[in-house]
């Protein structure tokens, strides 16, 4: 017998492992890299923003639109190399709850936890509109008869029933889904893209990029409308315990969201920009580019198979969204910040089904309210986004101050990591607040629901602060190894009420 056999047939005892993972509970190691990376480009529905976001930018920054894309994918590429400083080192599905807890304290993790919960809400009810609202779009222009109010009610309703059965039955099958999806919506709209490059002809990058005279406030307004396009991207840190090698599945994830979400936004704005600049024609008045495009350069039919993708693509973003969402909402469960039932995991699927069951009546019952309400739905999609936007940046804000800390705390710290952070963080507070100013210049109301949502997040972290310390102790917790997953591991007796 070798000496490696023998150490296998009798190893040596390794004292103080658990018995089984704080997070336990959830289908453990069950998806690969690409699985990871759907969850994140899903969330941020690279298809349907690509044809939308575009025309927002456009609205405000049109003399630079392209290079308002640009610097957006560059901040998100900034961040994302943040939050990754993270995801190598811990396998977590509280997202920036659990990082930002881990950096700067409890207080910290949970106004964080709030933030990104707004954010992942938010979003989830905003595709779920956005995607009944193409649906009916198609529906209307096939059969007028179908179109109205019924009609778009009725396909909210059958989303949000295909969405909570998806989450239910697990993450593979969530994550296959969103794969499938938004693989052939990005293929379609990217195909599109470029067949409609090739019959606009030569392109002066110099105007593309608005070179010849650049507003900064209108660049900086048209960078933030940008920025939106891209959060979502760190939702694949959701996935911490459901990957396979997540420390290094889940950063790589990460990354290559942005990139690749910031290779077809740059394609798409530099594609309308030229096309209408083209026909001599404004982009920002536009209705529905991509349509006004296609039927321009005789690829009518294209319009209709855009809106196609545009839909799935939404319906995708929904699902994605909600993972993560409910993810976020167990590891709180988890850590008793929320009650126990919130950390209940479904025995045989393995998803969290207590999160869903508390978190899904509120996000397929807000947009019901939203219509029922007299809100027209493009009017709710822009309030949904707007909140959502606000959450997610607050969320990278303090992810991001808390980077530089916990990489100093465990002597990790390098002059890079710390410069990368900071910037991010000062240029999104900058965001943050142009942000606020330019929709509330615009006479709009969403600024004034963002501050809604956010006194009453504000106030319920601040209610759970005042039960004290010792009952946040368990804030931050993230997957550890078992003692069962270690050759010769003991597991360590825990304490009459322990995980």
């Amino acid at each position: 017998m070798t000496a490696l056999e023998r150490a296998i047939a009798r190893p040596d005892p390794v004292h103080d492992f658990g018995a089984r993972s704080p997070l336990d509970g959830l289908d453990r190691r069950s998806v690969g890299f690409f699985d990871v990376l759907a969850q994140s480009v899903a969330a941020v529905a690279p298809a349907a923003a690509a044809t939308t976001v575009v025309l927002l930018v456009a609205g405000i920054s049109p003399s630079a639109t392209v290079l308002s894309i640009v610097l957006a994918g560059v901040l998100s590429l900034l961040v994302a190399r943040t939050i990754s400083q993270f995801a190598r080192r811990l396998a977590a599905a509280g997202s920036t709850y659990t990082y930002t807890a881990r950096g700067l304290g409890p207080g910290a993790g949970l106004a964080s936890g709030a933030a990104i919960l707004v954010g992942y809400g938010a979003i989830a009810m905003f595709a779920l509109l956005g995607g009944a609202y193409y649906v009916t779009f198609l529906l209307d222009s096939a059969w007028p008869a179908a179109g109205g109010p019924g009609t778009l009610a009725a396909v909210l309703a059958a989303e949000a029933a295909f969405v909570a059965v998806v989450l239910v039955r697990g993450i593979r099958l969530s994550s296959r889904i969103a794969l499938v999806v938004e693989v052939l919506s990005v293929a379609l709209i990217a195909v599109l893209l470029v067949v409609l490059l090739i019959r606009i002809g030569p392109i002066d990058p110099g105007r593309m990029l608005g070179l010849g005279g650049i507003d900064p406030a209108a660049l900086a307004a048209g960078s933030v409308i940008a920025l939106t396009a891209f959060v979502g991207f760190e939702s694949a840190s959701t996935l911490g315990v459901e990957a396979r090698a997540p420390l290094r599945n889940v950063p790589r994830a990460i990354v290559w969201t942005v990139l690749l979400s910031g290779g077809l936004y740059v394609l798409a704005a530099v594609a309308q920009v030229a096309g209408f600049d083209a026909m001599g024609a404004s982009l920002a008045a536009s209705a529905s580019p991509i349509n006004q495009l296609a039927s321009a350069y005789g690829l009518g039919g294209w319009g209709v198979v855009a809106d196609i993708g545009i839909a799935a693509s939404f319906l995708a973003c929904a699902i994605g969204s909600t993972t993560a969402l409910t993810r976020v909402l167990f590891t709180m469960g988890r850590d008793r910040v929320l009650p126990s039932p919130a950390g209940r995991a479904h025995p045989r699927f393995g998803t969290p089904i207590g999160a869903v069951a508390l978190a899904f009546p509120l996000i397929a019952g807000v947009p019901f309210l939203l219509l029922l309400s007299g809100v027209d739905v493009r009017g709710a999609m822009h309030a949904t986004i707007a909140v959502g936007g606000a959450g997610y940046i607050v969320a990278y804000i303090l992810v991001c101050i808390a980077a530089p800390v916990f990489l100093r705390r465990i002597g990790e710290l390098t002059t890079g990591s710390a410069i990368t952070a900071t910037v991010s963080a000062v240029v999104l507070t900058g965001a943050l607040v142009t942000f606020f100013v330019v929709d509330a210049a615009a006479g709009s109301v969403a600024v004034w629901v963002v501050l809604a949502v956010g006194a009453v997040a504000a106030i319920a972290v601040l209610v759970r602060l005042r039960r004290g310390t010792p009952s946040l102790a368990r804030v931050g917790s993230y997957d550890e190894p078992v003692a069962s997953e270690v050759l010769g591991g003991i597991a360590r007796r825990e304490r009459r009420g322990g995980a």
